[in-house]
């Protein structure tokens, strides 16, 4: 596996609540995190650090080499709601974080597979022989309406209330996961992002960006074609590559 991660504040945004981290495993596969953090200044860049941070160290320590992909499954989980805990726990002692909250796509890839775990609007995408696929499914006001036939895809690229999510860590003691398991060929790419790169830039493009032969371009790339396109929000791209 081959990994690639950039993050931008964006042309907006006078701060990053954006946080990732990536990492790589005994095995030869790869895990990563992505978070974007909500509740103002202070309360955004905790949440997204407290639960990138949580999260990545309950994978370092465990993963295990030919695990199941429910093991897998279980201890994304686990993590994820160590997480939750840990950003509520913050909050109740520090007036100054109460509200505050965090989106979170992870991703564990080792062999031919990946799981993928997601709460919010942040996203994992599958690239595959020059198609792309959206893995998760946004936990969005706008996508219940697209969902239940409201407006559609195009039209919630630019509703108003875009920006409402409907799950996020940080909010209530209990946290709604949602799991999705990926095949991954020879070549294939997984992308994690915050909806700062997906708010600005087109499946077409994120094909675009990721065909070349440097791949520790392609976040990079992705994160600048988000700026050139309006660069609204803070920008998170991490890759996964299995080559």
């Amino acid at each position: 596996m081959k990994l690639s991660a950039f993050t931008d504040t964006g042309r907006v945004r006078s701060s990053n609540q954006d946080s990732y981290a990536i990492g790589e495993l005994p095995d030869g596969g790869a895990w990563a995190v992505v978070c974007d953090g909500m509740g103002g200044h202070a309360g955004g860049n905790v949440a997204s650090s407290v639960a990138v941070n949580v999260i990545s160290e309950d994978i370092k320590e465990g993963f295990r080499n030919n695990m199941s992909l429910g093991f897998a499954r279980n201890m994304l989980m686990s993590s994820i709601n160590a997480a939750n805990a840990a950003i509520i726990r913050q909050a109740d002692e520090n007036d100054e974080l109460r509200g505050m909250g965090t989106t979170v796509v992870a991703a564990l890839c080792y062999g031919e597979k990946a799981v993928v775990a997601h709460v919010g609007d942040s996203r994992c995408y599958h690239i595959s022989d020059g198609e792309i696929s959206q893995v998760t499914h946004d936990h969005s006001l706008v996508q219940e309406l697209v969902d239940a036939g409201y407006i559609t895809k195009d039209q919630a690229n630019s509703h108003p209330n875009k920006n409402i999510i409907t799950r996020a860590l940080g909010v209530n003691e209990n946290v709604d996961i949602d799991f999705y398991e990926v095949r991954l060929e020879d070549n294939d790419i997984l992308l994690l992002c915050t909806d700062g790169l997906t708010n600005h830039v087109t499946e077409e493009e994120i094909i675009e960006c990721t065909s070349g032969e440097n791949i520790s371009n392609y976040s990079t790339e992705l994160v600048s074609r988000a700026n050139d396109n309006g660069g609204t929000d803070n920008i998170t791209a991490v890759i996964i590559a299995n080559r």
